[in-house]
């Protein structure tokens, strides 16, 4: 029994036959030292030059005659930019997927992939788990091309976990307690917002990176939703404790990421909160777990919030079938990028029917006797997936079917299978050159 019953599209995508770049990121450290993602070499994975370039990642405009050049594609993002930010749950949008989708998941990829380029990985380094550069240059520093966006706001994780006093003596990559977790920008470029159709406000999130995230992923078991993060009270809403601790905790000196997030966004709400604006969350890993539980808290806190969307890429579960619920209530859009060989999007617990349960006292378990489905509620480990979901695989894909987890799960990976991915009847691109030439050619055989 299929185990996530969310709408969904299943393809197996692969890239063109033309090299595309590898844009590196690795978050998970399989050594006692953290690993600086943008120097890893391995039989899959090779950075000639950090410094990449997105122009070979712009879909191919002339391989089908309803691919619109540029300037048609941004003329119908500006007309229709609720659309693509999921008002209607991308309907029609993802099979085939859109062009000008694919274009605007891709260039959200860019800001997550800053994120990770901003980033001190190296626990021998003083300013180890900090921006390495300053707010103003951040994208300048790690994009290739004018972004259109101006950083307004550098963010910060704290775990919440009670550390004993010794820990402080131990290597900083265990005992940094707060890290430099990602960033808000808002477009500033007339020419960028004309293209939008808005204003566009961007909060971007890394992944896991330090000793203390990866304890704080590991606290699978799931807590009720503060009070303070629901329109309605909890209404049985519940998240991973991990991800709502670091979303949530605190120290004297480092305020929550939870409140740096509110007060930037309240800032920017006053300033151009009268003109069409849009606040788009994006994150990968552990950063797409952080941008759900931000997107829901941004719409339960101000009444007058905007069209708030997720853009998550190879995220874990999050929460319960309640959370979900609240979700869809307040308004959230999630489109969840989904590599079907990804280990971390099948975790934490175990994941429900997704059926509507607003009514209902007790949820199943796909697949599980009912012993196990009682005892996986009482452990408090029954989730459910949310939003709109996007399901690719690299499994079948020659550039990417030999490469290991770690491969599976990165960043480089789902860029480039959103990339390749045309449709679920063609799902890359040689396949549906190929279908489409025998197509035309069957055609002219008859006439």
């Amino acid at each position: 029994m299929r185990l996530a019953a969310i709408a969904s599209v299943t393809v197996n995508p692969c890239t063109t036959s033309s090299p595309t770049p590898k844009f590196t990121h690795f978050s998970v450290p399989n050594t006692p030292n953290s690993v600086n993602p943008l120097k890893l070499n391995s039989d899959h994975v090779q950075i000639q030059n950090p410094k990449f370039s997105w122009t070979s990642l712009k879909h191919a405009s002339s391989l089908f005659t309803h691919y619109s050049d540029d300037s048609s594609s941004s003329g119908n993002l500006a007309r229709n930019w609720m659309d693509f930010q999921g008002l209607n749950d991308w309907e029609g949008l993802l099979d085939p997927l859109d062009d000008t989708l694919r274009s605007e998941i891709l260039r959200y990829g860019q800001f997550v992939e800053a994120a990770y380029r901003c980033f001190d990985f190296d626990p021998s380094s003083p300013t180890f788990a900090t921006c390495k550069f300053s707010k103003n240059s951040l994208l300048t520093r790690t994009c290739s091309g004018d972004t259109g966006y101006k950083p307004t706001k550098n963010l910060r994780a704290t775990c919440g976990i009670q550390l004993p006093r010794w820990i402080d003596r131990g290597p900083s990559w265990v005992s940094t307690q707060s890290s430099w977790i990602g960033y808000v920008a808002v477009c500033q470029d007339k020419e960028e917002i004309a293209r939008l159709g808005r204003r566009d406000v961007v909060i971007a999130f890394r992944g896991t990176a330090t000793g203390l995230e990866w304890a704080e992923n590991l606290r699978a078991t799931l807590t009720p939703l503060p009070g303070d993060m629901s329109s309605n009270g909890s209404c049985g809403a519940m998240v991973e404790s991990g991800f709502l601790s670091l979303y949530t905790s605190g120290t004297d000196t480092c305020p929550s990421l939870q409140t740096m997030v509110r007060e930037e966004i309240e800032r920017i709400l006053e300033i151009y909160g009268d003109e069409p604006i849009s606040v788009t969350i994006t994150g990968h890993s552990l950063g797409a777990a952080l941008a759900t539980l931000a997107a829901h808290d941004i719409n339960c806190t101000f009444g007058n919030a905007p069209l708030v969307t997720v853009i998550s890429f190879g995220g874990p579960r999050v929460g319960n079938q309640s959370f979900r619920y609240q979700l869809e209530k307040s308004g959230t859009k999630i489109l969840r990028i989904v590599n079907s060989d990804d280990l971390i999007t099948k975790v934490p617990g175990f994941v429900i029917d997704n059926n509507d349960v607003a009514d209902r006292q007790s949820v199943n378990v796909a697949g599980l006797p009912n012993w196990f489905q009682k005892r996986a509620e009482e452990a408090q480990l029954v989730y459910a997936d949310v939003g709109q979901e996007l399901r690719l695989s690299s499994k079948e894909c020659p550039q990417l079917s030999k490469g290991g987890v770690a491969t599976c799960h990165e960043l480089s990976t789902y860029l480039q299978l959103v990339n390749g991915f045309v449709s679920s009847n063609c799902p890359f691109r040689d396949t549906a050159r190929r279908v489409f030439n025998e197509q035309r050619r069957k055609k002219l055989a008859t006439l």
